[in-house]
């Protein structure tokens, strides 16, 4: 009777240990990734910090000439004028009401662009006939800029929503088409072969093998026609436009407020990088398995 009460203490005692070694364990972990989160961010911070110092010394360097007079401020205001018009701009709410016209229009050109540079550029990629028939005519046009185009798609859609579309859409088409029919030809050969092996269906081919191995450049497509389109967005403001950036950029132009014209310009700049920024999040989230050179 003893030595089966002792097994069960024994077994108690055990079970304890186990649990409070799990919960050691557990803790250990939670802190280690704490730390890990903790140094990603400082190293993030480290690295915000060292590329602000250009710009805030050229910010500093630029406010003191137009404090002490060595620039006109019709031609150069200093940047505290600048912040002054932002400012202004802000509280009564027209920046707002341009900036969400301006990220409308670049998010459907983009999409509808998008999507079809992907499809055609799929097709290509995987059919050689298709690519015999349609590449050459996509060259072409790809290789015709903006401001030539721009006038034609005003003269057939007129100065309204379409024609900025149309041509916010030309732009952004061509990039993801181009990488997206590069990185299915870049795919390896021998991935072909083990599918086959496998016995994948075509469907099976394309979704397991295809595109995962063309993702990087799917990604870096997509990363490059987002960034077209928002070139393409001021170009079909400035030609004509009743609101946006790019009207708001026109409109200070014909009353010579150098300072929105700047307001406008670091607008479209800032709002780019962090688009740019959120594309590159996305590579890192799906591409990190991929080693790559980090400098």
């Amino acid at each position: 009777m003893s030595e089966g009460i002792e097994a069960i203490i024994k077994t108690a005692k055990g079970v304890r240990e186990a649990r409070d070694y799990s919960g050691t364990a557990s803790i250990t972990t939670h802190n280690n990734k704490r730390r890990l989160t903790v140094a990603s961010w400082k190293a993030l911070l480290s690295d915000w910090g060292t590329g602000a110092l250009i710009p805030v010394a050229v910010i500093a360097l630029w406010q003191l000439a137009g404090s002490a007079g060595w620039i006109s401020p019709e031609f150069l205001p200093a940047p505290l004028s600048i912040l002054s018009a932002f400012a202004d701009l802000a509280v009564s709410g027209e920046l707002i009401h341009h900036l969400g016209v301006s990220i409308g229009r670049a998010g459907i050109g983009f999409l509808i662009g998008g999507i079809l540079g992907l499809l055609l550029g799929t097709l290509t990629g995987l059919f050689r006939s298709a690519a015999y028939l349609l590449d050459p005519s996509v060259q072409i046009l790809r290789l015709v800029p903006h401001l030539a185009i721009a006038p034609l798609i005003i003269l057939w859609f007129g100065f309204g929503e379409i024609s900025k579309v149309v041509i916010i859409m030309s732009g952004s088409f061509f990039p993801l088409y181009i990488n997206t029919f590069m990185g299915i030809r870049g795919v390896d050969n021998k991935l072909f072969e083990v599918a086959r092996v496998l016995g994948f269906s075509p469907l099976q081919k394309l979704r397991r093998l295809i595109l995962p191995a063309a993702l990087p450049g799917i990604l870096l497509g997509l990363r490059l026609s987002m960034a077209v389109a928002w070139i393409g967005l001021v170009v079909a403001e400035l030609i004509g436009s009743q609101s946006g950036v790019g009207f708001l950029i026109n409109e200070a132009k014909q009353n010579s407020n150098t300072a929105v014209i700047f307001v406008g310009i670091i607008i479209f700049a800032v709002v780019g990088k962090l688009i740019d920024s959120l594309f590159r999040v996305i590579e890192r989230k799906f591409l990190y398995w991929r080693d790559s050179y980090q400098g």
